[in-house]
């Protein structure tokens, strides 16, 4: 190859890699003020919402994002007691299950190293359907961590089909709990 062939291949090699960017830019993100950190694929947006679990309003701070087709969440509320932890979960679980509009989902029993085990883990997964019923995939974790003062709550969501099958379990996968 002559040199300003080269010069050139060089320089359009370069115009290339300087346009992309990763679609998942993985980071940790802490969640909370307990430790936990999440592995997030782009920049979060942070938010605060009162969300109704049962007869109350709970305070819940999230943190997410949205990227390669599907959006990452993770939310945080903290319960006063192991009690008021568990009722705030069902009713966090029902208000999801209710959202869903009849689509079929699978619930079950998760792991997640050092989460409580009161509330447990549990994940439940719905796949992406099409047509006149359309729905975006989801896939949701609840989880809980014990503190001196109660019991903080974790709810990690994906929205939508990620465009990278590694997306999913990198997620979840990268939740931890001190």
């Amino acid at each position: 190859m002559t040199r300003p062939r080269l010069a050139a291949l060089a320089l359009a090699v370069a115009s290339v890699l300087a346009g992309c960017s990763p679609t998942f830019n993985w980071r940790e993100v802490p969640i909370g003020k307990d430790g936990v950190v999440a592995l997030l694929p782009c920049k979060p947006d942070r938010a605060t919402r009162a969300l109704p679990l049962g007869a109350e309003a709970v305070t819940v701070d999230m943190a997410g994002c949205e990227t390669g087709g599907a959006t990452f969440a993770v939310a945080h509320a903290v319960a006063g007691s192991p009690l008021q932890a568990e009722g705030w979960i069902r009713a966090w679980r029902a208000a999801t299950r209710s959202q869903l509009a009849g689509a079929p989902a699978t619930e079950a029993a998760a792991v997640l190293p050092r989460a409580a085990a009161t509330p447990a883990p549990v994940r439940l997964d719905t796949p992406e359907a099409e047509g006149a019923a359309a729905t975006k995939a989801l896939h949701v974790l609840w989880f809980a961590q014990q503190r001196p003062d109660g019991v903080s709550l974790y709810q990690a969501t994906v929205i939508g089909k990620p465009s990278s099958a590694d997306a999913l379990p990198t997620f979840f996968e990268g939740l931890r709990v001190p």
